[in-house]
């Protein structure tokens, strides 16, 4: 039960943080605290804040189960079926086809970003949380994390978004 609480607050810490701009004044800290749940719809909140929990969660090549480990899309999989009953193909190419297309500079927290990790595209898939940052299940030997999709690593490989859900 304290881990659970833990991991609660941990995702609204982190939910919190990616929902505003890097500088600010105390003033505006505030103002974009009590607003970030205003500017989403629940359903996104839900989403940002199922993805956020699994946070840790070791990786696992096929895996859709956090108790032993999740891939990219089995996490991206699980989290839209978890928190807004959004049920999704299995693999990141087949998500790519999903939804609608969306440019990198109209990005909005929970849409899904794809990447090209394994020398073909949409073979990564993330889920974006807002101000350059995303949630996703990296490879084997890592854990699910948020990165800034502003990495080298990321932005030469970045192939594209798709928006699932309702602004």
């Amino acid at each position: 039960m304290r881990k659970k609480t833990l991991k609660f607050l941990t995702a609204m810490a982190a939910a919190i943080l990616v929902s505003v701009p890097f500088s600010v004044s105390a003033d505006e800290l505030k103002s974009d605290e009590q607003s970030f749940f205003q500017r989403y719809s629940s359903g996104v909140q839900e989403l940002i804040i199922k993805g956020l929990e699994f946070v840790g969660v070791p990786y696992r090549r096929g895996g859709t189960n956090p108790d032993v480990g999740m891939d990219c899309s089995g996490f991206v999989q699980r989290v839209f079926s978890e928190s807004i009953g959004i049920n999704l193909p299995r693999t990141a190419r087949e998500m790519s086809g999903v939804g609608e297309q969306v440019s990198k500079t109209e990005l909005k927290p929970g849409d899904l970003v794809f990447f090209n990790t394994m020398r073909r595209t949409f073979s990564h898939v993330g889920i974006y949380l807002g101000n350059n940052q995303f949630v996703h299940a990296p490879r084997p030997g890592g854990e699910i994390r948020v990165e800034d999709m502003r990495q080298s690593y990321w932005t030469q490989r970045y192939d594209g978004a798709r928006r699932i859900t309702e602004q």
